[in-house]
Order: C-alpha cells, then sequence, then structure tokens
C-alpha cells in the first residue's frame, strides 16, 4: 500500500513538472518582448552602435511603425553637446558611453530625442568586420574615388557601386580622412548603415539556418536573446530602404570648454519637435504615393533679414524635406508668412505647415485647358511642392499671429 502510494506521488510530481514546464514555455512564447513592443500598434525604436575600442563610432536610433511599414533613422554624432545630468556639465554625448553597460548613454539618448529605447544593438569593429563577411559583403556606391596612405594602413575605394568585404567594411565604417569635410563623412557613415541593413534585409532568411544561426547571433551586443534578435529582423525585411530617410541631429558648432560641440537648435526642442514630425509622417496611414517620397520645398525671404531663407531651409532639412532653392521673395514688405502648396495630399501639407505653425496656406493646383494636349500637360513642371515666403511674422522658429 505504502508502495502505491509512493508511485502515485511520483507520478503526480512528474505531471506537475510537465504542467510547469509547459506553462513557462508558453508563457515565454507569448512574452517574447518585440511581440510585447509590436502588440500596442506603437513604433518601436531600436538603438544601434558600431563602437570601436569601446568607443561609439557610430549611433543610429531606427523607428519603425509596424502597421504602415515605414521606419526612419536618426544620426546620433558623438560630439553632440549636452548637459549631462551625470556629470553636471555641457560635454559630448558619447563621455557617458560605457562599453557593456550602455545605459546612462540610451538614458541621454531618451531624453534628447523624447521617446523610449525599446532594445539597444551594439557591434564592434572587430564583429563588424566577420558579420559583413557571412552577409557575404554590403553594397554601397562611392561617389568618388579614395586613395589615401598613413602609417599604419593604405585606404583604398574604388567609385561606383561596390561590394565591401568584411576587412574593407571595417575600413570603410571607421575611417577619417585628414581635412575631410565632416558633413561627407557622416553622409558616408549613414550610406555604410542603409547599406549594412539591407544586407540584414537580404540574406536574412539564411541567417535563420541553424549552420550561420549561432555564429551570427554572436556578432551582436545586446540584451535580446535570439529568438527575440530573430523577431525583430524579421520584422526589419518590410523595411523600404529606398524610402528610408537618416536624419542627423544637428544645431550650431561652438567651442565648449576647449572642445566643438554640436549645440541642438533652441536647447534641444527643435529635435523633439523633428522627432515628433517624423513619428507622425510613419503613423499616418495613407495609400497616397507622394506621402512616400521626399518633399521638395523652396525657400524665399520676403523680409529684410538677412540669411534668414538659408536659416530656416537648414532648419526644414533637419526635418527630412528636400530644400531645392533658397532666395529672394519679389519684395521685402511680406507681413505674412504663406505657404504655397501644390500637391493634393493634404495631411502632407497640414504636417509642413505644423512645423512652423504657419496657417495661411496657398493653394496653387494645375488644372489643364481643356484644349491643351497630353504632351503639354506631361510636360507641365512646378518648382517644387511647396514654396515658403517668410513674412515678418516668421520669428526664425515659428510664425506669430497668423
Amino acid at each position: 500500500m505504502e508502495k502505491t502510494d509512493a508511485s502515485r506521488f511520483l507520478l503526480i510530481a512528474i505531471l506537475i513538472l510537465i504542467i510547469v514546464g509547459i506553462a513557462a514555455a508558453v508563457y515565454t512564447l507569448r512574452s517574447n518582448p518585440v511581440d510585447e513592443a509590436l502588440s500596442g500598434n506603437r513604433v518601436v525604436n531600436v538603438l544601434f552602435v558600431i563602437e570601436d575600442e569601446k568607443i561609439p563610432l557610430s549611433a543610429y536610433v531606427l523607428m519603425y511603425y509596424p502597421a504602415t511599414k515605414r521606419a526612419a533613422i536618426f544620426d546620433i554624432p558623438g560630439e553632440l553637446g549636452l548637459l549631462i545630468s551625470r556629470i553636471n556639465r555641457v560635454d559630448r554625448i558619447d563621455r557617458v558611453y560605457e562599453s557593456g553597460r550602455i545605459t546612462g548613454y540610451e538614458n541621454e539618448i531618451e531624453k534628447l530625442l523624447g521617446i523610449d529605447l525599446n532594445f539597444s544593438i551594439v557591434i564592434t569593429k572587430e564583429k563588424l568586420i566577420s558579420m559583413v563577411d557571412l552577409l557575404e559583403g554590403v553594397e554601397i556606391f562611392i561617389p568618388s574615388r579614395v586613395s589615401y596612405r598613413d602609417d599604419s594602413q593604405l585606404i583604398l575605394f574604388p567609385s561606383g557601386i561596390t561590394v565591401l568585404d568584411g576587412d574593407k567594411a571595417g575600413a570603410y565604417a571607421t575611417y577619417t580622412l585628414p581635412g575631410e569635410d565632416r558633413e561627407l563623412e557622416v553622409f558616408r557613415r549613414q550610406r555604410f548603415f542603409l547599406g549594412l541593413l539591407n544586407s540584414w534585409i537580404r540574406m536574412n532568411d539564411r541567417l535563420k539556418e541553424p549552420a550561420a544561426a549561432k555564429l551570427y547571433y554572436s556578432f551582436f551586443r545586446t540584451d535580446m536573446n535570439q529568438r527575440t534578435l530573430v523577431r525583430l529582423f524579421d520584422e526589419f525585411i518590410n523595411i523600404d530602404t529606398e524610402r528610408t530617410n537618416i536624419q542627423s541631429v544637428g544645431g550650431s558648432l561652438r567651442e565648449v570648454s576647449g572642445q566643438m560641440l554640436i549645440i541642438p537648435h533652441w536647447d534641444g526642442s527643435l529635435v523633439k519637435e523633428i522627432v515628433r514630425q517624423t513619428l507622425g509622417t510613419l503613423t499616418r496611414q495613407t495609400e497616397n504615393h507622394l506621402s512616400e517620397r521626399t518633399v521638395t520645398v523652396e525657400v524665399l525671404n520676403g523680409t529684410a533679414v538677412s540669411g534668414l531663407a538659408g536659416r530656416t531651409a537648414e532648419m526644414l532639412r533637419s526635418f527630412g524635406y528636400d530644400v531645392i532653392s533658397i532666395g529672394n521673395a519679389d519684395h521685402s514688405n511680406y507681413e505674412s508668412t504663406v505657404i504655397v502648396q501644390r500637391t493634393g495630399d493634404e495631411g502632407m501639407a497640414i504636417a509642413f505647415a505644423d512645423i512652423i505653425q504657419c496657417s495661411n496656406i496657398r493653394r496653387e493646383f494645375y488644372v489643364p485647358d481643356e484644349n491643351e494636349d497630353e504632351q503639354s500637360i506631361q510636360n507641365y513642371k512646378y518648382i517644387a511642392d511647396f514654396t515658403l515666403i517668410i513674412g515678418r511674422n516668421f520669428d526664425g522658429r515659428y510664425v506669430t499671429g497668423n
């Protein structure tokens, strides 16, 4: 009898262990952090850092909205100057970066952009080289041939479309030429990151094969497990990189405590406004193809304030607009700022006008004459999607008293 009871007790214990194991497995499957982030109909924000010698060479925040399959990327320059609360002084944002423990760095980026980061992924230069070889290269376009030798290495890249192997990718992503224009260096590294993202997308299915998966995901340093990373990259294959814009977090270059820093405009409020506008674009549900392309803008100065059109153009470019021309209006006595709209996309017009809080919109749509032939209609070209004529009620950031 006692032996029967002991057997029954053992059987019950085994059943309990099986049930607990199944429950734990189900909970784990259901509690995938990516699934949780995607389930709330919200933007997923991922920080990518390319690191060399424990210093971030490049840092990008990828914002992705699954409902529209749209994405945007913000470039976080290391020399961005912020009031770092931990050290109570203005310094470079990468000063708080600690390799292997980047929580402080993440917190500063969250405060800068006004968002929460869902995930972070760090790739060291050494791991990047091995990863690119596994990805079978990164394809990028190099506009001009690069040839430079210093005491330690030879930098040599041909012009045109090039597939970089691991060693060349490591060099391309990290080299700096003496006297190189900073904007060109930033643009080069941004193009490389987009190329890397393309390679991840292109090779996603093959990288999930058992033979490659374990090695591939060892290249990333992240608090996500392999299954979560797989789920995240499965979602990223929906990103159309041809329509994904990288926006640099900009500002004014100033010398602070003996170093040149990029100080965000308007104490960082402009950065948060740019992010807010970008999120609005990502989450806007529309089937109109106009909302999917880069918006062109002409900026005309209708005041006597010198340089106002150029400064305004710089601000609009920060929001991702393609300012194709700047100049003076037909006179310099415009009392009110006006936006000339030439697209039929009202959502696009509202988003543009909201940047400077302008309600004075004049619509100028092309209506062909009934006697006009098809060729004439096809030859019609407008200057830009929007023309912004700056009036005296524009204070450099907003329109006052519409």
